[in-house]
């Protein structure tokens, strides 16, 4: 796909992301859907409502009607399309800095677009093959106010409600003035919880931290758990699609880990995980010790929904998928990243014992992560020539479903092109700092000096 990456499309507003943009992608997926009525809803950005007034212009323009949910967490938004039967665009660059926006498309089924229906939105964007519509058949646009207050009821419902509430847990919860500020805080409180909370605000600006809930900027998360004496922090990304936390003691738990926690208490032996190429050694250790197996996918929500799709289709019992990113699917409830329903299903856990000994056995491994940005696309061919090279001349065979993944058994590295940023990320794990850090470093030093010549 040329428009379309690993999570919807993404760009610098102004710059790779405009509203005639997105007015095309709402004209093009208003065009390929056969759907009277469809919805737009949008993150906190300060320009979600400008591209939520181009989506919106574009959806009328070919006669469909458009229901406008304004600021709506990503999962609260797949949950309307669900429960209504109607496709939609949500207006977001998730993790993104402030100055990103995006646009994910979500199917009638409440399940965002697969490669191939995104390909067939996509090319009526690239045709511009628009049914527009006569003056007198334009669409008519309607403004939704319920949507989140019927997601919250619709987790409280999924999970376990009176074993949470009879743990007396204290959450400390950081939605990073995202979407989630709308929605998580008032459902940890009914979830029985003692909620305190920072960022939690919402502001386009992000003015407390950067929207990804990596453990740099969770600064204040940590010291608000040891503060409050909370049970655990949870923090969430713009669109709160994702659940990032803290121990009881303040310690930041790595995403890996947490996943590998709720995949062991999800699994059973036959049952299948799908996870992305960077997937940590922790998830498969529980895998192999559960007699599950893994499936592993480019990186990418739209990826992974792809193959939970077909695994599912073909008999398959998939309870659990994601990334070491805080996004997890539990397929049962919905197939969707949700940031506030793995936040409780991570409380179920920590109901019975700290959050500190639940990831205890998962962190054995080291994680780095470089990013290098590239201005070009001559410098990023350099660099992925570079990457080519480097995984060629490795002393292992490398995996190519999604840039470079060389395997060592003791430790593992992936150099790969972000799929939303102008950026070639290198990822490295292994049970020791100093090795992991060596391999990211090794895979980096060429792409470095093939960067420098490019420019």
């Amino acid at each position: 796909m040329q428009l379309f990456g690993s999570s919807g499309t993404r760009g610098v507003v102004g710059e790779g992301l405009s509203p005639e943009f997105v007015l095309r992608i709402a004209k093009a997926a208003g065009t390929a859907w056969s759907a009277d009525r469809v919805f737009v809803a949008r993150d906190t950005r300060t320009s979600g409502e400008m591209f939520e007034n181009a989506a919106a212009s574009g959806l009328v323009s070919v006669g469909v009607d458009v229901d406008r949910l304004g600021p709506t967490p990503t999962p609260a938004a797949v949950r309307y399309a669900d429960v209504r039967e109607r496709p939609g665009l949500v207006i977001t660059a998730s993790h993104n800095p402030p100055a990103y926006n995006g646009v994910k498309l979500v199917g009638a089924d409440g399940v965002e677009l697969g490669v191939d229906r995104l390909e067939r939105v996509e090319e009526h964007i690239l045709a511009e093959e628009f049914a527009i519509a006569a003056w007198d058949e334009v669409g008519a646009v309607d403004r939704v106010d319920a949507a989140n207050r019927a997601y919250v009821s619709d987790l409280l419902a999924g999970v376990d409600r009176e074993g949470i509430a009879d743990a007396d847990l204290t959450v400390a919860l950081d939605p990073g003035h995202g979407a989630g500020a709308l929605t998580s805080p008032e459902f940890f409180r009914r979830l029985g919880c003692d909620v305190v909370t920072v960022n939690a605000t919402p502001d386009g600006f992000f003015p407390g931290r950067q929207p990804e809930p990596v453990a740099s900027r969770l600064d204040d998360l940590r010291s608000l758990v040891t503060a409050a004496d909370a049970d655990v922090g949870i923090a969430h990304d713009g669109d709160a699609d994702r659940a990032i936390f803290v121990d009881e003691t303040g310690a930041f738990v790595a995403g890996e880990a947490s996943l590998a926690a709720l995949a062991a208490a999800e699994l059973d032996p036959g049952d299948t995980a799908v996870a992305a190429v960077n997937v940590s050694q922790r998830l498969v250790d529980v895998c192999d010790r559960v007699g599950a197996d893994l499936q592993l996918t480019p990186i990418g929500s739209t990826n992974i929904i792809t193959r939970i799709r077909g695994l599912r289709a073909a008999g398959e019992r998939v309870p659990i998928a994601g990334e070491g990113n805080g996004g997890v699917f539990f397929t049962d409830h919905r197939l969707v990243r949700d940031g506030a329903y793995t936040g409780a299903k991570f409380l179920e856990l920590v109901a019975d014992r700290p959050a500190s000994e639940l990831v205890a056995p998962y962190t054995d491994y080291e994680n780095v992560r470089i990013n290098l940005t590239y201005d070009t696309d001559a410098e990023l061919d350099a660099v992925l020539e570079a990457a080519r090279e480097f995984a060629a001349s490795a002393d292992a065979d490398p995996d190519t479903k999604d840039g470079y993944r060389l395997d060592y058994g003791d430790a593992w590295v992936l150099v790969r092109p972000s799929g939303t940023e102008p950026k070639v990320r290198i990822y490295a794990e292994a049970r020791n700092a100093d090795r992991a850090r060596g391999l990211a470093e090794d895979a980096a030093d060429p792409l470095r000096a093939a960067l420098d010549a490019a420019d």
